[in-house]
């Protein structure tokens, strides 16, 4: 072979790359990839190899595998949200059912249950008990107590009514007068000296306290402005010392003008004396009222009333307190024609409740007026 001779610059020269000697083809009309930083002394080029942070062909370093792929998410179990929907309404609707039967039961009074244990608001008689005179005196017995009060004219034996729980305790005036010592027995028996705080002979009322008493059931003082003629009612105390007596009758009359004596010296409330004198209409019932006497508007009652009832309970059918008993008729001993005594007896009377109410202070305070 004839070698051709060609003359320098006849074809062109290219630049060289990597190994510094002439490379083909020729090079790309774009950009080289540049090497990813991916930290210190680490370099990632294109393609998936990495290097010693120099450049070449990729063969000269260690291959770095290709990021992991994400991984798959985890499937929606689409099957069990109904399901738990379904549950969470399910409770909710169990939650509402049962709160809106409990209203209902409470409204209507048709739960099993619900009598038992609730009490209408203000009382201590139980919803089932509610309107009968064995409920009435079962939740207010507790509260009225018997009063034996000596003095210079003899014993006398009357009632009251705790109306606080360390041993307040209301009673007529007549009951505890002129008294030298007083003692109170419990529904329960149990006996305490009590002292007197503050007496109103003007509306026979008293207020004595217990010694050392404490932790004791009190009862309600209701509205004797809302008590109407023939309204049930039970008087609780304690006639002829014989405690805790229960009669029941209803209201026969309002705002009769009753007159007591302000003093016991005629005996009234006394066993074996004469009988709770008092003065209605200008007559004298069970005996004469004497010169000291005081007048006021009585609830009257044909609840069964005796000597030993004065200073307890006039109770309406919600256990709560109306009245105060302070006077009765008895045929035995009043006067008159045997016409006028003959008859059913059935007079009681009673100091209305709103009346105490308005003197409590008054008589807390150790005033008489």
């Amino acid at each position: 072979m004839t070698e051709s001779q060609r003359p320098s610059g006849e074809y062109p020269m290219y630049p060289s790359y990597g190994n510094g000697d002439a490379a083909y083809p020729p090079p790309p009309s774009y950009r080289p990839a540049q090497p990813i930083a991916t930290g210190p002394g680490t370099t990632v080029w294109p393609g998936g190899n990495g290097g010693d942070g120099h450049g070449g062909d990729g063969g000269s370093g260690p291959a770095f595998p290709p990021p992991a792929p994400p991984e798959p998410a985890a499937p929606r179990h689409r099957a069990r949200r109904p399901v738990a929907l379904l549950a969470a309404v399910a409770i909710a609707a169990a939650i509402v059912g049962g709160g809106t039967a409990t209203v209902i039961e409470q409204l209507t009074g048709n739960g099993s249950n619900s009598a038992a244990g609730s009490v209408i608001p203000g009382t201590t008689v139980s919803q089932s008990s509610k309107g009968t005179v064995a409920g009435v005196a079962k939740a207010v017995s507790p509260m009225i107590v018997e009063i034996n009060a000596t003095s210079t004219a003899g014993e006398s034996t009357g009632s009251g009514v705790i109306i606080t729980s360390d041993g307040e305790i209301v009673t007529n005036n007549h009951v505890i007068s002129g008294a030298s010592s007083v003692k109170v027995s419990l529904s329960t028996g149990r006996t305490y000296t009590a002292d007197v705080v503050g007496t109103d002979p003007d509306k026979d009322l008293a207020l004595i306290k217990l010694r050392g008493a404490s932790g004791l059931k009190t009862a309600t003082l209701g509205d004797s402005s809302a008590v109407a003629v023939g309204d049930q009612v039970v008087a609780i105390g304690s006639p002829e010392g014989l405690t805790g007596t229960v009669t029941s009758g209803i209201v026969s009359a309002l705002d009769r003008d009753v007159t007591v004596a302000k003093e016991n010296g005629s005996g009234q409330g006394q066993s074996g004396g004469e009988q709770w004198p008092f003065e209605f209409g200008g007559r004298q019932f069970n005996g004469d009222t004497g010169n000291s006497t005081t007048t006021y508007k009585a609830i009257q009652t044909d609840a069964s009333l005796n000597p030993g009832n004065s200073g307890g309970a006039l109770i309406n059918m919600n256990g709560e307190i109306i009245g105060i008993n302070s006077a009765m008729y008895s045929a035995s001993s009043a006067g008159g024609s045997d016409s006028s005594s003959a008859g059913s007896v059935g007079l009681g009377f009673a100091i209305p409740v709103n009346t105490l109410k308005a003197d409590l202070d008054t008589l807390r305070a150790g005033n008489s007026s």
